[in-house]
């Protein structure tokens, strides 16, 4: 009796989440294309003058720090003292992150998670719709699974997104390591820049490119709706794309 109580319960629970994964398609997708798209269309994700993304390379001094100071020690080699100089100043300076950066990926971050978690539902949903293995007439079968199988390539693809935030950072702080302890090399200098301007142009190829996801996935689903809901009916075969 226990046994038949929870199958119910989970039963009720697969036909509530496939209701609630088809109102997604039908409304929430398009809804979310149309929100990308004004979002891509303000002048946020239209920059092409980067004048006001480089950032002030001055140095800030760290106020906990103790000053690189030169106690008349003639012990130490000029060359290994301007070496020690050098490390002295990476550990006694702070280097503020690009503001201009981190504005955008706050923006870019909310949608690249939201696509993961999207597309998990609709992953799970087709997964629901599968039905038990026959021979023959398996065609819509087949749909299914062509789509299930589009639908973890742009799962896996929005997971790629995210990591690109923190190879960003890491990069960069090493760029501005070199920076730091060479500032009398402007090349350190264009560098940080350079990798601000081709960062912030990803970050907004990306957007564009979570907005493109939903489009293919809301696509191909409403193409093949009625296949991918009873994936054994008596009509004809059709292409899926």
């Amino acid at each position: 009796m226990m046994a038949q109580q929870h199958e119910k319960k989970v039963l009720q629970y697969k036909e509530r989440f496939k209701k609630e994964a088809e109102e997604l398609l039908l409304t929430g997708f398009p809804s979310t294309i149309l929100k990308l798209n004004a979002l891509i269309s303000t002048p946020k994700f239209k920059k092409r003058d980067f004048s006001d993304l480089h950032q002030n390379m001055a140095i800030i001094s760290n106020q906990d720090s103790e000053p690189v100071t030169d106690n008349g020690d003639t012990s130490t080699p000029p060359v290994k003292k301007a070496r020690l100089d050098n490390s002295s100043l990476i550990k006694s300076h702070f280097f503020q992150t690009n503001k201009c950066l981190i504005d955008l990926i706050e923006n870019v971050k909310p949608h690249m998670i939201k696509l993961v978690e999207d597309a998990k539902i609709m992953k799970m949903w087709i997964s629901y719709m599968i039905p038990k293995m026959e021979d023959g007439n398996n065609f819509g079968v087949e749909i299914q699974e062509e789509t299930l199988a589009l639908v973890q390539a742009v799962e896996s693809s929005a997971a790629v997104f995210y990591e690109r935030i923190s190879k960003y950072f890491t990069t960069r702080g090493k760029v501005i390591k070199n920076f730091l302890k060479y500032p009398e090399i402007e090349d350190f200098k264009r560098a940080v820049q350079e990798l601000d301007e081709r960062e912030y142009l990803s970050f907004c190829l990306v957007m564009s490119e979570i907005r493109n996801q939903y489009c293919a996935l809301h696509d191909v689903f409403l193409k093949n709706l009625d296949k991918l809901k009873k994936p054994r009916s008596n009509q004809l075969p059709e292409s899926l794309y």
